[in-house]
């Protein structure tokens, strides 16, 4: 392998691991925006709905993230 795919495989690395930092950061806000829902704001029946489907919205999140992340590294022979 020469040096121009080296880089770009090294490249193609770094953009899976910005790509998983991305979904976990968005994971993390979803948690965190369900918490603050169902610890400050929850008053009625449609707030703990909503707090609880953040809650789930960001758990499905960090789970796409990873299983994005594990195909596209064993896709790419990492």
């Amino acid at each position: 392998m020469n040096i121009q795919e080296e880089l770009a495989l090294a490249r193609t690395r770094l953009a899976n691991e910005r790509t998983l930092l991305a979904y976990v950061r968005t994971a993390l806000s979803l948690i965190a925006g369900g918490v603050v829902v169902l610890e400050y704001l929850a008053e009625g029946p449609e707030h703990i709905i909503a707090g609880w489907g953040l809650l789930m919205l960001g758990a499905v999140a960090l789970t796409i993230g990873f299983i994005r992340f594990l195909t596209v590294r064993s896709r790419w022979g990492q």
